[in-house]
């Protein structure tokens, strides 16, 4: 016999929230057996995203230490972010222009 059950006990929280969920949505007439039903539906549906969701964590921590263990090559790979004043620039400047352009043709227009 093992030592462990194959089963792994579903948290409290879960449950509860499982139940919250059911009750939210509770039908008028519907009695507590079928609200039970739902609950247990709603608690596999959120074990089934916690899974999904573990094992997308554990594909995303393999790359990264797959991307360490690789070293400095994937870091001199990557192109170097332009400072930020030196790619904004153009729109500063054209902000600028934009004003002093404004304030010329109001001043010309208060002299007409």
């Amino acid at each position: 016999m093992s030592r462990y059950s194959k089963k792994q006990s579903v948290s409290e929280e879960t449950q509860q929230e499982a139940l919250k969920i059911a009750k939210q949505t509770q039908r008028p007439g519907q009695n507590k057996e079928q609200t039970r039903l739902i609950a247990q539906g709603v608690q596999k549906g959120i074990e089934l995203y916690k899974k999904q969701q573990k094992s997308v964590a554990r594909e995303r921590d393999k790359l990264r230490k797959k991307a360490l263990k690789q070293g400095q090559d994937v870091m001199e790979s990557r192109p170097e972010k332009a400072p930020f004043f030196q790619r904004s620039a153009v729109p500063w400047f054209l902000l600028l222009l934009s004003w002093v352009g404004f304030l010329l043709f109001t001043l010309f227009l208060r002299d007409l």
